[in-house]
C-alpha cells in the first residue's frame, strides 16, 4: 500500500514533510491510540468465537470502504470541491483531504487487525515451530508482493482505481476466510479483578484500566528494552519505505523498472525466508535478529557511499530490502518467544505503541531533513544505518537480560 500511496501523493505534488506525515506519522498516531485499547481488551475478552477472532472480523467491512475511498479519492475530492462551492479551499486540497481521510480509516482497521493477528498466531501455533510458521507466512505475502511489483506496479499510476479495489477485495476475502476457518482454543477464566474495571464513572474505569495496562507492560526494564529495540528498527525503515519511490523518480527510473527491482528483492526475501525461520527455531530468533541487524547496518552505510545512479540504486534497494526481510523474518517470532502468553496482546500492543511513538516523530523529521538537503535522497540510507546501529545496541541489551532469565535453553518469561 505504501508504494502506491507514494505515487498518489506524487500526483498531487506534496512536500516530503507531508509525505512523511501521512505515510508514517498518521499511522503511528492511530496505532498509539487504537493498539493499546484493542490489545488490553482482547486479552480480557471471553466469547463463543474466542478472544481474538471478534477483533479481527469487526474491521473487515470498514477496510473495504477505506480501500474504495483511496481508489476514488480524486473523484471524491472533486465532488467535495463542487459541493462546497465558494467555501471550497480548492480542488487539490479537497482531493488530498479525501485521500488522507480514507488512508486514516484504512490505518485504523489495519492497526486493529495487525495487532490482534500476531496474538492469534501466538495462541494457536506451537512454540516449537513458530519461527518456521512465520517464515511460511512471509513467503506467501512475499509471493503476493512479487506479483504486485512485477505485474502491476508499473501501471498503478494509470489504473490505480482497479488496483486499490482489487487489493481491498483480496484483503477482505482473505481475512473473512481466516476468521471462519481458524478455531481458537479454550482460555482459562480471568482471575477476579483482572479486568481492572475500577468503580464509578466511565472515566474512573478507564483510568483504572490504563493504570493496570501501564503497570503490566512497562514495569520491567527487560520489556522496555525489547520495546526500544523494535522501535529503533522501525524508525530506521521510515526513510527507505517512505521515499524510495520518489528517489527512483529523481534518478529517472521508470516505475516498471522499479517494480522489477522490487520483485527481485521480494524473490530473494522469499528464498531466504524458510531457512531464516528454521535458523530462528534452531538457534533462537534473538541471536539471529542481532546478526541480521549487523548485516543490515553494513549494507546501508555501503549504499550511502556507492549509490550514484539508477542502476546502483536498484542494486542497493535489492540488497538492503533483502536484509530488511531477513530481520523481519527473524524477529517476527520474538514477541511470541519473549512475552508470557496470558497477557501477550497487551505486551505486544505496548511494543507496537512504542514503535508508533518513534515513527510518529521520525516520519515528518525525515521528510523535513530531505527537504533541507534539497531532496538528496541518498541520505535515506544514512538515516537507516544510524537507527539500525542503535537498534543493534538495544537488542544486545535485551540479550544480556534474556540470558539472566534462563537463556535459550531454560528461558522463563518474566511477568
Amino acid at each position: 500500500m505504501t508504494p502506491a500511496m507514494q505515487l498518489l501523493l506524487h500526483r498531487l505534488d506534496v512536500s516530503n514533510a507531508l509525505v512523511g506525515t501521512l505515510l508514517v506519522s498518521v499511522p503511528a498516531a492511530i496505532g498509539l491510540i487504537v493498539v493499546p485499547i484493542v490489545g488490553y481488551r482482547s486479552d480480557r475478552h471471553r466469547g463463543r468465537w474466542g478472544r481474538r477472532i471478534p477483533y479481527l472480523a469487526a474491521p473487515i467491512p470498514a477496510t473495504f470502504v477505506a480501500m474504495a475511498g483511496l481508489a476514488l479519492s480524486p473523484e471524491l475530492g472533486r465532488w467535495i470541491h463542487h459541493l462546497l462551492g465558494v467555501w471550497s479551499p480548492g480542488e487539490r486540497p479537497c482531493m488530498l483531504a479525501a485521500l488522507a481521510a480514507s488512508w486514516a480509516l484504512f490505518e485504523v482497521c489495519t492497526s486493529i487487525c495487525n495487532s490482534v493477528f500476531l496474538s492469534l498466531i501466538t495462541d494457536v501455533v506451537p512454540g516449537e515451530v513458530i519461527g518456521r510458521f512465520f517464515a511460511l507466512f512471509r513467503m506467501v505475502s512475499l509471493g503476493a508482493g512479487m506479483i504486485f511489483f512485477y505485474g502491476l506496479f508499473g501501471s498503478v499510476e494509470r489504473h490505480y482505481v482497479g488496483v486499490f479495489l482489487g487489493i481491498g477485495v483480496i484483503y477482505c476475502v482473505g481475512f473473512t476466510a481466516m476468521c471462519l476457518k481458524v478455531k481458537e482454543g479454550i482460555y482459562p477464566p480471568l482471575p477476579e479483578g483482572a479486568a481492572g474495571s475500577g468503580h464509578g464513572t466511565s472515566a474512573g474505569r478507564f483510568l483504572a484500566a490504563a493504570k493496570t495496562y501501564c503497570r503490566d507492560c512497562f514495569r520491567l526494564p527487560y520489556h522496555r528494552w525489547v520495546f526500544l529495540s523494535f522501535a529503533l528498527a522501525s524508525m530506521s525503515f521510515v526513510a527507505l519505505n517512505s521515499f524510495y519511490v520518489l528517489y527512483a523518480k529523481s534518478l529517472g527510473m521508470s516505475m516498471a523498472t522499479l517494480g522489477k527491482y522490487g520483485a527481485a528483492q521480494l524473490l530473494l526475501s522469499l528464498i531466504q525466508a524458510y531457512p531464516v525461520g528454521w535458523l530462528a527455531d534452531r538457534y533462537h530468533p534473538l541471536r539471529l535478529t542481532i546478526i541480521c541487524l549487523g548485516l543490515l547496518a553494513a549494507s546501508m552505510v555501503t549504499a550511502f557511499f556507492t549509490v550514484h545512479d539508477a542502476a546502483t540504486f536498484g542494486i542497493a534497494l535489492v540488497v538492503c530490502g533483502s536484509l530488511t526481510g531477513s530481520w523481519l523474518t527473524s524477529s517476527a517470532s520474538l514477541p511470541a518467544v519473549l512475552f508470557p502468553k496470558h497477557n501477550f496482546a497487551a505486551l505486544n500492543s505496548a511494543r507496537l505503541t512504542t514503535s508508533s511513538v518513534g515513527t510518529l516523530v521520525a516520519g515528518p523529521v525525515c521528510g523535513w531533513t530531505l527537504d533541507l538537503v534539497h531532496r538528496d535522497y541518498r541520505y535515506i540510507f544514512l538515516w537507516g544505518c544510524a537507527f539500525v546501529v542503535l537498534s543493534f545496541a538495544a537488542t544486545l541489551a535485551v540479550y544480556r537480560r534474556f540470558a539472566r532469565y534462563g537463556g535459550p535453553r531454560h528461558y522463563l518469561a518474566p511477568e
